[in-house]
């Protein structure tokens, strides 16, 4: 497994955390600028000197397409424009510090499904071992699939938890503690008797005070130093005392009890009754009141943490406060860290590395209070989760009363969406609630290693956020800022591509078919026009995505481009109201040849070839008419069959054989 940080942890700096723009981000500024305006010069030419009227069927549909990129080519500058990097002490190394007692206490979530419990067993043991006192940290698997094998799984790893030298040293200690509490209230109680009788005394008569005088004095002297001036008599002093060392020791055999910190919680599911999927399986171990910690880590079922974990996210929640010279909590409701994994194969042919999105788009999200909450890798608040939750859950039962019966479903996680993720996210901002993008990789999962999973996945993905848009749209949701809304919109917006995408790969198709051309000024004109513009562009993406791999760059872009069928799925299924199902992403490589899922991509991509070729034909024949037009269509489809190969490579790909 690697271990890679993209961050950096010097405490050398003043505070205990410090935001500063990235690198190069004024560079990227200057370029964005001139790509808007030669993006805009671009547009107002095609409009006004290049449209085909001869072939509006495809000219319009083009130009749409065009504009269409260019306003998301608008919102992906204006979403990089504050991209912050963010550096934070670690909790034991704030200045001044935080007392351990004052350390809140943690819930590790473990959400799983169908998972084999060997994988579920890998994280609990990282979540486990985490580097945080073990009395303030409780791991629980949440199995919304019920397995006896899970259950079994967790009851042996909570016993050998339970045997670790960790825990034992902490149960010594209570039990240390304990024994001590007992003996006082043994000594406590062994003067009551004494106490009555010397209270007895000083009511009494002369000659029966004489048989307690001794045992009086002997009492008063052993009480002198636990009267207060609050109590007006030994015995009201002794029985609170007594109070009080009761409800101590009671505490101290319910940490012990507590000791057990691993746990399983298996939901109760109703036919009949939604289940709302994860956000459900959240919500239920919220509100069921089996977990009660201050924060809540949610961890995907294959993603192992890393033993500081919680120490470098939880100082962002702090904020020391000069006049009471103490730390309060903030208004930070959640903190996302990376995401990456650790069996990615060379090449990443599946376009699994996310350094692009976990990069520059959260720290431009981040700068305007817009960090995106991705479901695992991050910590939330309980009270913001709750109290959101419970506002929602408000709206929504004065919308049906029916809904009373999901109460612990419908909680404090989105169940409106099947990314509940981004969702959450969403409503947390709106209610006033900020959020952080911590640059940091501090777990690693395991990446689907087949095509059909990783379709899978992506269409989830895609779904879910377009059933956002539709139900919560971000720009008519209150509470929102500006910036907010954009940050939102922009990543739904990109979703509908696949409608341009299918546009710009047909037409050098159906112009080496039929001749037909959508743009009708293809020379010099077009050249001063296009090639500035198209040149700024790369530049202004190389800038915005400097430091990252230029070949995991070129696959992200060309998972934007082959990808177009699903997301034209993914509107019309949500558009045209088809029932859509959480599907669980396999953790296991499903074996097998997926041609049959890319028939779309292979079709354009044979079709491209074919009508290449016949242009070819019709040139060596001499029948060929403007082999200038031809070419640059030429030069445009080799670029489509460049974007569309990485799909059509994974659907036969498979692992190396080991020797």
């Amino acid at each position: 497994m690697t271990s890679v940080s993209l961050i950096d942890n010097s405490s050398k700096f003043p505070g205990n955390s410090r935001s500063s723009l990235k690198k190069r981000t004024l560079l990227f500024r200057y370029l964005a600028e001139i790509n808007l305006i030669f993006g805009i010069w671009y547009l107002q030419w095609r409009v006004t000197h290049s449209i085909n009227f001869d072939a509006l069927w495809i000219s319009i549909p083009l130009l749409i397409a065009e504009i269409y990129s260019y306003f998301g080519g608008v919102m992906f500058v204006i979403g990089l424009w504050r991209p912050l990097v963010r550096q934070v002490k670690s909790l034991d190394q704030m200045i001044p510090p935080l007392p351990r007692s004052d350390w809140p206490t943690v819930d590790v979530f473990v959400t799983c499904y169908n998972e084999p419990p060997e994988i579920v067993e890998e994280t609990a043991k990282a979540a486990l071992a985490m580097d945080y006192p073990p009395t303030k940290l409780c791991v629980y698997v949440l199995d919304d699939g019920n397995s006896a094998d899970m259950r079994a799984m967790t009851q042996r790893l909570c016993i050998e938890d339970l045997q670790s030298p960790q825990l034992q040293q902490e149960a010594n200690r209570i039990d240390a503690e304990h024994s001590c509490l007992l003996e006082r209230l043994k000594e406590l109680e062994n003067l009551t008797p004494n106490t009555q009788a010397a209270e007895q005394w000083l009511q009494s008569s002369e000659s029966e005070a004489k048989q307690f005088t001794s045992e009086f004095v002997q009492s008063l002297r052993q009480f002198i130093l636990w009267l207060p001036p609050q109590h007006q008599s030994i015995n009201e002093r002794l029985i609170t005392e007594k109070k009080a060392l009761e409800e101590t020791i009671r505490k101290k055999e319910l940490e012990l009890l507590e000791l057990s910190r691993f746990r399983y919680i298996a939901r109760p599911k109703t036919p009949g009754v939604a289940h709302h999927a994860k956000a459900g399986n959240i919500n239920y171990a919220i509100f069921s009141g089996e977990t009660a910690g201050n924060f809540i880590v949610t961890l995907d079922a294959d993603h192992i943490p890393k033993p500081n974990f919680i120490k470098r996210v939880l100082p962002y929640f702090y904020t020391y406060n000069l006049s009471t010279g103490k730390y309060d909590q903030n208004q930070i409701a959640f903190v996302q860290t990376r995401q990456d994994f650790y069996n990615i194969p060379p090449g990443d042919p599946f376009g699994h590395r996310a350094n692009l999105f976990y990069g520059p788009l959260q720290q431009g999200k981040d700068g305007m209070n817009a960090a995106f909450y991705t479901g695992t890798n991050a910590i939330l608040k309980r009270e913001a989760l709750v109290s959101v939750g419970l506002q929602n859950f408000a709206d929504e039962f004065a919308k049906d009363e029916k809904r009373l019966d999901e109460f612990d479903l419908v909680g404090g996680v989105s169940s409106n969406s099947i990314t509940e993720d981004m969702n959450t996210a969403m409503r947390l901002h709106s209610a006033g609630w900020k959020s952080i993008y911590h640059n940091e990789l501090l777990a690693e999962g395991l990446a689907p290693d087949d095509l059909s999973s990783t379709l899978k996945q992506r269409l989830r993905w895609a779904q879910g956020t377009i059933q956002v848009l539709v139900r919560e749209n971000p720009l008519t949701k209150s509470g929102l800022t500006f910036w907010q809304r954009l940050q939102y919109f922009k990543t739904m917006y990109s979703y509908f591509s696949g409608f341009a995408t299918l546009i710009f790969i047909c037409c050098p198709i159906i112009y080496f078919f039929t001749d037909i051309v959508p743009v009708k000024a293809y020379g010099t004109d077009f050249a001063l026009h296009f090639f500035p513009a198209f040149i700024v562009n790369r530049l202004t993406f190389l800038a915005a995505t400097w430091g990252i791999p230029a070949s995991e760059v070129w696959r992200s872009e060309q998972y934007a481009i082959a990808l177009f069928p699903l997301l034209i799925q993914a509107v019309w299924s949500v558009f045209t109201g088809q029932k859509i199902n959480f599907q669980v992403t396999p953790k296991q490589r499903q074996s097998g040849i997926y041609l049959r899922l890319v028939w779309p991509q292979l079709a354009v991509f044979i079709l491209t070839i074919l009508g290449m070729l016949w242009s070819l034909y019709r040139f060596v024949s001499g029948h060929l008419n403007s082999p200038e037009v031809h070419l640059l269509n030429s030069v445009w489809a080799i670029y489509n069959l460049l974007l569309l190969s990485v799909i059509i490579r994974a659907s036969v790909w498979q692992p190396r054989k080991e020797s």
